[in-house]
């Protein structure tokens, strides 16, 4: 797909309004912090028959295919095996008087776990198929089962950790430290820039074929979100923003962030690519991105990520 060429008409800044919530975001679960201590209350719902287990494997949840695309959550008594052979619940929440814990299989289980028809799937390969609600607590299962197995040892003296808090806090057991280590999430801008009616997209090497996206980096310490925005901008393609606003933001639990998406407008528009960071980066029009074939040779970004909707609400100005 052929870049766009330099437009002489800049209208006027519209800030970002967001058609619609993003992938993974918008859980029905009630998280119930205020009972994750009561471990008379855990037990009790725990042995619920209407508590619902999430089960993971490899960072990868149970999806059934057929007729179409949904999670497989267990009942206590599909679960109790697992429970029996040390597999720690985490409760994640209550919906609908039904209390749900996240299972992680993956240190008990060397091969996939057979469950009838379903298959454990990798969420972004499935999650623009499954309802909102389905893929916002797959999305905190995946999440929470990913910290737990990076946090299994203290970071300040090595020694294990236990889990506590329903699976909320991992606990130092060394006698000297007792360091309580909470879940973190990495904060990372995923910004659309533009100069009017046009926006540049960039790729990666690694993507797949033909795959091209808005740009995104890390926040740093002691870096504020605007400045975050501008500093990886001109990093990645040497083009100087201004006009920051925010857009949205997403759970992506890939493994652990949270995207935070901005719209900036450009103020210079000569794109000076750093090839340690990207293949490819150039400007693009509405007609262009219209056009799209959505194959090898040129495709938007994913369905599920906050990059297609930052694109797709841009888009909708024209």
């Amino acid at each position: 797909m052929a870049p766009a060429a330099a437009s002489a008409y800049d209208p006027p800044m519209v800030r970002p309004i967001p058609s619609r919530p993003n992938a993974y975001a918008g859980n029905p679960l009630d998280r119930r912090h205020d009972r994750r201590s009561d471990e008379a209350w855990l037990t009790e719902r725990l042995a619920d028959p209407a508590a619902r287990f999430v089960p993971v494997w490899r960072d990868r949840n149970l999806i059934r295919e057929q007729p179409m695309p949904m999670p497989v959550h267990w009942s206590l008594t599909e679960v109790r095996m697992w429970l029996d052979a040390g597999a720690e619940p985490v409760f994640l929440g209550e919906f609908s008087r039904a209390a749900y814990f996240a299972v992680d299989l993956s240190q008990h289980a060397p091969d996939e776990p057979g469950h009838h028809e379903a298959a454990y799937r990798d969420l972004r390969a499935v999650g623009p198929l499954l309802g909102a609600e389905d893929g916002a607590i797959l999305a905190y299962a995946r999440a929470m089962a990913y910290w737990h197995q990076r946090h299994r040892f203290c970071g300040a003296c090595g020694a294990p950790t236990r889990s506590g808090q329903a699976g909320h806090v991992r606990q130092c057991t060394g006698a000297a430290c007792g360091i309580q280590h909470f879940p973190r999430t990495d904060p990372a801008v995923i910004m659309l820039v533009h100069d009017g009616d046009r926006i540049v997209l960039g790729r990666q090497k690694v993507w797949p074929p033909g795959m091209h996206s808005v740009l995104a980096g890390f926040v740093e310490p002691g870096e504020s979100l605007e400045d975050a925005v501008a500093r990886e901008v001109y990093e990645e393609i040497g083009v100087r923003v201004t006009e920051v606003h925010y857009h949205s933001s997403q759970p992506w639990p890939f493994p652990s962030s949270i995207m935070l998406g901005f719209w900036a407008r450009a103020a210079t528009t000569e794109i000076r690519v750093d090839p340690h960071e990207l293949e490819d980066a150039r400007w693009y029009d509405r007609a262009a991105l219209q056009a799209s074939p959505e194959d090898e040779t040129f495709r938007l970004p994913r369905l599920d990520s906050i990059a297609r909707r930052l694109v797709e609400d841009w888009m909708a100005l024209g």
